[in-house]
Formats: structure tokens, sequence, C-alpha cells
């Protein structure tokens, strides 16, 4: 039971949009992004420009195909 009230919080995270999020966002929303790791998002989007697509959060350093694979169904790229 208490496994199952745990995994219900990972699971009610909400949409979040990478191009407009803040590191701060990005770590409370996207699963198994911390703050370094929701600093580098912003850092790459500043560096590089806006993601094109939800995938293209995998050329983030620190950001695997595994933490890209727990959020896909969250993460958003337009409004």
């Amino acid at each position: 039971m208490v496994a199952a009230v745990l995994w219900s919080g990972s699971a009610l995270a909400g949409a979040v949009n990478i191009n407009t999020a803040d590191a701060k966002m990005l770590d409370k929303e996207l699963e198994g992004v911390g703050p370094a790791k929701a600093a580098a998002i912003v850092k790459y989007r500043q560096e590089k420009g806006a993601f094109k697509a939800p995938e293209d959060l995998k050329k983030v350093a620190g950001v695997g195909a595994s933490i890209y694979e727990a959020n896909k169904a969250n993460i958003r790229v337009k409004d």
C-alpha cells in the first residue's frame, strides 16, 4: 500500500515546457532531475536555443535516455 502511494506522487507530475520552465520548475516536475541537471537544461537552452522536440532533452549532458523515458509523457516544447 505504501509503495502505491509513493508511486502515485511521481505519476502526478504535471506537463512542463522545457523551453520556458526555470530550473526550480524543472527540478520539481521532472523525475530524476535535481538542481544540477535542471541548471544544465536551462544553460543548454540559453546557449543552443529552444528545444525543437521533447527528445532534444537527451542532448543535455547528464540527461540520458532513462530520464527522458521517465518523463516523456510530461515534456512539452510548445504551449
